[in-house]
């Protein structure tokens, strides 16, 4: 799923690589340069994640992680060139969820930031509302599919693959997308298995899989779930074509 992430990082180029692979992953990034600015954007724009470097100006990121942490929430990822076991504990027990060491892979940054956010959204998943499409609802906080109100039993990765679509109903997806959000370090998975296993999830929710209605195929990218459909609004008593 697609995200607004700060990245609060006072070296022009680093901050600019991050930025490069993250939006690579779809989401939304806002740079700041100083720790000042990222408390206050963290306030006004509510970001889904933050990437803080410690060594900052005005404000170091130590003291941010601090701030954020007793505001809200928020998932923090810290930066840092401090390698000894003091400072990374330090930063852990002021509220960081998780830290990577100067120097990085922004592959590996961005792996970290897909996992916190997949832990983010576990945390919530009571939270979150069953997604129905026509006669089917997915349920990501259960593990569970219904098609008219029927179970649908569905391996790991078919869940997999229609929970990433249904984050995003009308999305299109490509397949390297849903490898990278379903299978995370699984790299044995080809794009060619995705189609496989599209084809066994459209088997047992779709009524005609020659002309599905919820994993639809849009050719020259990938897939995409259908959007669910408004709501009609209810007739007024007493108007054309109300009951009677």
């Amino acid at each position: 799923m697609s995200a607004r992430i700060l990245v609060a990082e006072d070296d022009p180029k680093q901050a600019n690589l991050v930025r490069v692979y993250l939006e690579r992953e779809g989401h939304s990034v806002l740079l700041v340069g100083d720790g000042r600015a990222a408390l206050d954007q963290c306030r006004s724009r509510r970001p889904d994640l933050v990437v803080l470097d410690v060594m900052m100006p005005v404000v170091n990121g130590l003291d941010v992680c601090r701030i954020l942490r007793a505001e809200s929430e928020i998932p923090i990822l810290l930066l840092t060139a401090r390698t000894t076991e003091d400072d990374v504990l330090l930063g852990l027990d002021l509220g960081a969820d998780d830290y990577l060491t100067k120097p990085y892979s922004p592959r590996e940054l961005a792996a970290r930031v897909r996992a916190l956010l997949r832990r983010a959204r576990v945390v919530s998943a009571d939270n979150r509302a069953v997604l129905r499409v026509g006669d089917l609802e997915v349920d990501a906080g259960r593990f569970e599919v219904r098609v008219g109100g029927r179970p649908v039993a569905l391996t790991a990765k078919e869940f997999g693959i229609l929970e990433v679509l249904a984050g995003e109903p009308g999305r299109a997806f490509t397949r390297a997308q849903i490898i990278d959000r379903a299978f995370g370090f699984d790299h044995f998975v080809l794009e060619r298995t995705v189609d496989a296993h599209v084809m066994n999830l459209r088997r047992k929710i779709e009524d005609d899989v020659a002309e599905p209605r919820y994993v639809q195929t849009v050719y020259g990218r990938g897939y995409r779930l259908a959007e669910p459909e408004p709501a009609a609004p209810p007739t007024p008593e007493g108007t054309p074509g109300a009951s009677r």
